[in-house]
């Protein structure tokens, strides 16, 4: 059932779907990872992170939403369900328990290198199928690469 025509064609469509869908599932699973390592993060650290790994969670949240209503703008249903997160995110499993504050930023580094390769592999498959889509993708890569950036420099 199609309740929203896409303007793009079936192809394009395609292609721009499993990106946004791909890039949804990835946005949700990082924003649920930081907050799990916020909430057991400890150590001589632990206010700085625990504050940086908030910004994460709402840069996540924010570009969740804007993946998910540009997937709807165009005729896709978006699915955020947790067994679909947990099925295709691209994020590897976070510690169970209390988390040092090394630790963390770099479970946090790799997280976000991994949501930031799966993200720029998007920018370059919607180029041609939707710019206005690649557009987002670009916003989203900049900001994640940002808070990479900055936990890199945690453990530098």
């Amino acid at each position: 059932m199609y309740v929203v025509k896409s303007p793009l064609s079936d192809a394009d469509l395609k292609v721009v779907s499993e990106a946004l869908q791909g890039a949804l599932v990835d946005l949700v699973d990082l924003s649920l990872v930081a907050k799990q390592i916020h909430w057991n993060v400890v150590g001589p650290r632990f206010r700085s992170v625990h504050l940086q790994l908030d910004e994460v969670v709402d840069t996540a949240r924010l570009h969740s939403d804007t993946v998910a209503e540009r997937a709807s703008t165009l005729g896709v249903s978006p699915d955020g369900r947790a067994a679909t997160v947990a099925q295709t995110s691209g994020i590897s499993g976070v510690p169970e328990g209390w988390v040092k504050d090394v630790d963390a930023v770099r479970t946090l580094v790799d997280a976000l290198g991994a949501v930031i390769t799966r993200m720029r592999e998007r920018v370059e498959a919607t180029g041609e199928a939707d710019p206005v889509s690649q557009d987002i993708f670009i916003g989203i890569t900049a900001d994640l690469e940002k808070h990479h950036w900055m936990f890199q420099a945690e453990n530098g």
